[in-house]
């Protein structure tokens, strides 16, 4: 690698490593994608794809008026965006939110990259931070022990980590629809499809208290010695919200709200378990919200308690790993680069963003910055008020150092707006201000970078 100054070398191959190639491979960089798998697996990937989804296969809201995440879609999408571009290409109905075909998505962003001139592929495993060259990590929450060391080497500091958990998929075939229906909450969705996108589980009172008492003892997976179980608050298990108050999944996943029982309108149900479509057929459904470090044994017999799932099959159960991220607002600086290294740059989760459409808007940014610097063009700061712009102001400097903690994009990272009614009731104007806000400086900010902020066909 000796010497390629003007190739821009990617580590990882996730939504935020395969965003910054396209980025950069568009903006006329020589890009090598270097992704340890297949030839180096992870516990948690199936494939060796590029943007293989391991949690879920939402993207989340996908309104860009009233919702910090859906903003963070249009704005990907004005920027040429292959994630989200791809992900229009294999949406699959879900109410409001933007789910999609995972396999059928994922094989689309490696062929993309594949094919495109500007980038070659690499399956050596990368173990260390090189001293030359351009490069990025992105290598997400499941970095690899070896490089992992040589990054805590450099950084002097232990890193952050907290556990994610990945959530069980049933198959549809085994799903008793004399007792789910169809309905995504509140009806959301401008097609008779988007308003039935989710299935749903209703139960009783007296089957809530007994799938609570259940989930408390069933077995868990034990954490290995020297780990610490700092969960995200926006990914806990189902049995750690559990431990919080018997009521707290009924106001969390379980929340029966919006929702009326097609086979039993005139029956409130005291709680509901929603499950979401994972694929283009609808053979497959994920039990949303339903993160789990149980055992598989515990996770079968638990679920099956769940009214409509008593004769359910699983094409995967749930699981759990270490999420490992960076505390960046002391590591990095405001282009992404590690202070002590600038040639190394850091994208998606290990930077502490939390989310998909998060991991690649960092990955979008980064690989824009490195493209630029290599050009010798440089790139407008990224506009504060933008979505890209809040979310890369609070990892590199906006948050509290001591108690930096992974983020998903919201609001609340937003500078406030003069003249607008505060609290419950003037947040939809408060919202809408917001994204009105970030799409103008969004699109001034691409125009002068030469592009014409226009959405990608």
């Amino acid at each position: 690698m000796r010497g390629m100054t003007q190739e821009l070398h990617i580590v990882g191959g996730g939504m935020a490593g395969s965003e910054a190639a396209w980025q950069a491979a568009n903006m006329g960089v020589r890009v090598v994608i270097h992704e340890m798998r297949p030839k180096v697996k992870t516990f948690a990937h199936q494939t060796g794809n590029f943007g293989e989804m391991v949690c879920s296969n939402s993207f989340r809201s996908d309104d860009s008026e009233q919702n910090a995440v859906g903003l963070l879609h249009w704005e990907m999408r004005q920027a040429g965006g292959l994630i989200m571009q791809t992900a229009q290409t294999h949406r699959l109905p879900a109410g409001g939110a933007l789910a999609v075909d995972r396999e059928a998505f994922a094989q689309s962003v490696t062929d993309a990259l594949t094919a495109h001139p500007n980038i070659l592929i690499s399956n050596e495993e990368i173990t260390e931070l090189p001293s030359e060259g351009q490069w990025i990590f992105a290598t997400g929450p499941l970095t690899s022990a070896a490089l992992g060391e040589a990054i805590q080497h450099e950084t002097g500091a232990d890193r952050l980590a907290f556990f994610d958990a990945i959530a069980p998929i049933v198959y549809a075939e085994s799903i008793d629809m004399s007792v789910a229906w169809r309905q995504s909450r509140y009806d959301k969705g401008e097609t008779d499809a988007e308003q039935k996108a989710y299935l749903n589980c209703p139960m009783t009172k007296d089957q809530y208290e007994a799938f609570i008492d259940a989930l408390l003892a069933a077995e868990k997976t034990e954490f290995h010695e020297g780990e610490t179980a700092g969960y995200f608050d926006g990914c806990l298990p189902i049995e750690v919200m559990a431990e919080r108050g018997r009521e707290t999944l009924r106001h969390g996943p379980m929340k029966p709200v919006g929702l009326t029982n097609a086979h039993k309108p005139e029956q409130k149900p005291y709680a509901v378990v929603q499950l979401r479509r994972d694929n283009a057929l609808g053979t497959l459904y994920n039990i949303v919200g339903f993160q789990t470090k149980m055992k598989y044994g515990a996770q079968a017999s638990v679920f099956k308690m769940i009214p409509g799932l008593e004769n359910a099959s699983f094409a995967r159960l749930g699981g759990i790993h270490r999420n490992t991220f960076l505390n960046s607002p002391t590591l990095l600086d405001a282009q992404m680069r590690l202070r002590s290294r600038p040639n190394i740059r850091f994208a998606g989760q290990v930077t502490g963003v939390e989310g998909y459409v998060e991991s690649a808007a960092m990955g979008l940014l980064a690989g824009r910055m490195a493209a630029s610097e290599i050009l010798g063009r440089p790139l407008p700061e990224v506009p504060q008020d933008s979505a890209h712009g809040a979310l890369i102001h609070h990892i590199t400097g906006g948050a509290e150092a001591k108690t930096f903690q992974p983020m998903n994009v919201n609001f609340g990272l937003f500078r406030p707006l003069e003249g607008l009614r505060g609290g419950r009731r003037g947040r939809r104007d408060r919202y809408k201000g917001y994204t009105d806000r970030a799409k103008a400086v969004w699109e001034v900010w691409l125009a002068q970078q030469g592009v014409d902020g226009q959405a990608a066909e």
